[in-house]
């Protein structure tokens, strides 16, 4: 990729092609798609960076992080833009 540069005529841009079908043909039969809702997967997020209630300060406050996490409450709209921004991920994990 770095070679192409995004050059649709570049000549490795075939090989890269047949490259990303294999690893998309790949990952759809042996990588499964991970099951839970939004709440679970903002808790394994926090888990895998090592983060606690008190480092969501994009969420709210205190009790209102609490809530979220105890799913009394759901997550907005700006709370789930902040989600994806903080990990990098589509904001649909978080629907």
């Amino acid at each position: 990729m770095d070679q192409t540069q995004g050059d649709a005529d570049h000549p490795l841009m075939g090989l890269l092609d047949i490259v990303g079908a294999l690893i998309a043909e790949y990952e759809s039969r042996n990588v499964p798609e991970p099951e839970g809702t939004p709440i679970d997967c903002l808790k394994y997020l926090m888990q895998e960076h090592g983060l606690k209630q008190k480092d969501l300060t994009e969420l709210g406050s205190p009790g209102v992080i609490s809530e979220i996490l105890a799913g009394k409450r759901e997550l907005n709209t700006r709370q789930i833009r902040a989600l994806s921004q903080r990990f990098a991920c589509s904001p649909a994990i978080f629907i």
